[in-house]
């Protein structure tokens, strides 16, 4: 009679996941969905408020109620916590649906373990359980799991993969059609990679097979136009998404805000603000972060401070990111005492140093001569236990260069080798930096023997590398020799630049090569390239 009963309850379970994965995944759950991605895309930790209340406080009623909060909580990102799912297993069990209980087990522990994977960066053990669960029937097969996989591909960059699952999904049985939530993965993907134009198409299929999209789909295309500076096309989308009752949230605005901050379209930027308020969307840290950006490119420095001290009055916290904006602009200015009375403030107000902010000032305290107190810094860095970056060793080994520390450079560099590959240790950026330290400091021989031995490291050198040994042979009259190296990085399929015919150019003019100049400047007009003032200085 038990095992009766337990067919029975397994029968009704999976008719009603079935009907509830249709019904709650596109229609019902969208706004979940919604939910779940908007606060996602804007790095807020906080989920669907139905999510992160105690399980016996919801409306879980019946069956129905639990497999509604279950896909719920499995498509929310950052996911739940193990607590709350057993509670939510908890409360089915205490339903008596104990066919049910341990097959949303199975299912929660395949789909958290695929979860999991991903979120370590074990993309093959992923694909492989995934396999493993469609080859060995572990569980079955739903839109959540569809889901998990494809986000988690999606976020390594191996969106063509993802595309192919969203294939499958399509061709295969309606309880596991793809939703809003689903495709909005993808373009999302896609975005990320400036794969635009492959976005729109996909967001022109979904909507022709009658998934409607949300305002996650529409700030996903809209940030992704703006990071290809195609603004008119983000506010003909925006305008678009209104016309279909689709209402603009701060994620939205807020991707206008920054393009148009990153174009110094300061002006414009304060207007879309105006316009956010208008529609009665409160703008956030982020919104105001972008407007100091956008002050600190143009050099307005008292603007940004003005933003910067008006947050107190709109009840909003700087974050560690407001405070490395306008030290950025601080020392980009020279005004490096400012970017360190700021640099200093930072642990007064609850928040920690990161990165960034040791990179920003690094920078300043550079290029403002103070290298003595940025080798302090570096140091410090370290033993707060942050990890440098490609930008840190960057700053240091252009920093110490400036300073006439090639030596110390050139042991750090030794350092970053001994190292390997990994973290950030080996890049043909550092060796560019380092040769142009040698050129500046007279020392083309060096510089050269850099050159010379990239190959062997696996590097290739780029056009700023060939660059700076073509500028420094031209500084020391070695004209064919230059001339030469311009040969061998055309015939390496590393085109010149503005910078690399600008520095060619003025070799010759230098060395009264006159017609040869003449002869670099016809090929830099056909390139569409202009000498620049230096040139004849």
């Amino acid at each position: 009679m038990d095992k009766e009963k337990a067919r029975i309850d397994r029968k009704q379970y999976l008719s009603r996941r079935r009907q509830n994965l249709i019904d709650g995944g596109n229609n019902a759950n969208m706004q979940n969905d919604m939910s779940s991605r908007t606060r996602k895309a804007s790095n807020i930790s906080t989920s669907n408020a139905d999510v992160h209340t105690q399980p016996h406080e919801m409306k879980t009623k019946d069956l129905d109620d639990a497999f509604r909060l279950y896909d719920s909580m499995s498509t929310t990102r950052p996911l739940p916590s193990v607590i709350q799912f057993n509670q939510l297993l908890s409360r089915v069990v205490n339903l008596k649906e104990y066919s049910a209980a341990i097959h949303l087990f199975k299912d929660l522990c395949n789909n958290l373990g695929i979860y999991g994977l991903f979120k370590e960066n074990k993309i093959n053990e992923a694909q492989e359980l995934f396999r493993k669960m469609v080859k060995e029937e572990l569980c079955e097969l739903s839109v959540v799991t569809y889901g998990t996989v494809i986000d988690g591909l999606c976020k390594a960059g191996k969106v063509a993969m993802g595309i192919e699952l969203l294939g499958v999904m399509e061709k295969g049985r309606r309880i596991c059609k793809p939703n809003t939530h689903v495709y909005n993965m993808v373009i999302d993907g896609l975005c990320k990679d400036r794969m635009i134009d492959s976005a729109m198409k996909l967001f022109d299929e979904m909507s022709k097979k009658g998934v409607p999209p949300d305002v996650v789909t529409y700030n996903a295309l809209i940030c992704g136009l703006c990071n290809m500076s195609r603004r008119s096309e983000a506010k003909m989308l925006m305008d678009e998404m209104i016309g279909c009752k689709i209402y603009p949230n701060v994620i939205t605005f807020n991707s206008l805000v920054d393009v148009l901050c990153k174009k110094e379209l300061v002006d414009e930027a304060e207007d879309v603000i105006d316009i956010m308020k208008q529609q009665n969307v409160t703008p956030d840290v982020v919104t105001y972060n972008s407007l100091m950006d956008g002050y600190c490119l143009q050099g307005r420095m008292d603007k940004a401070r003005d933003v910067f001290d008006s947050l107190s009055n709109k009840n909003i916290a700087p974050d560690v990111r407001s405070y490395n904006i306008l030290m950025n602009g601080y020392c980009k200015k020279k005004l490096i005492d400012d970017a360190m009375h700021l640099f200093h403030v930072i642990p007064q107000k609850g928040l920690k140093h990161n990165v960034a902010t040791y990179n920003t000032i690094l920078q300043g305290l550079f290029r403002c001569g103070r290298d003595t107190c940025a080798l302090k810094l570096y140091d410090e860095l370290q033993a707060v236990g942050l990890k440098p970056t490609f930008y840190t060793y960057c700053n240091m080994l252009d920093g110490l260069c400036r300073n006439g520390q090639v030596e110390r450079a050139l042991l750090l560099l030794d350092e970053l080798e001994s190292k390997g590959g990994g973290d950030h240790h080996h890049h043909i950026s550092y060796y560019s930096i380092i040769m142009a330290g040698l050129c500046k400091a007279k020392k083309l021989d060096a510089a050269r023997a850099i050159f010379n031995d990239l190959a062997s490291k696996g590097l290739q050198p780029n056009v700023v590398t060939y660059t700076i040994l073509i500028k420094g042979c031209c500084e020391n009259g070695l004209l064919e020799e230059a001339k030469d190296i311009l040969l061998k990085m055309e015939q390496a399929s590393v085109l010149p630049n503005e910078i690399t015919y600008n520095a060619i150019v003025k070799g010759n003019i230098s060395g009264g090569k006159y017609e040869d100049a003449a002869k670099l400047v016809e090929e830099m007009d056909a390139k569409g390239f202009s000498l620049d003032a230096s040139t004849f200085e």
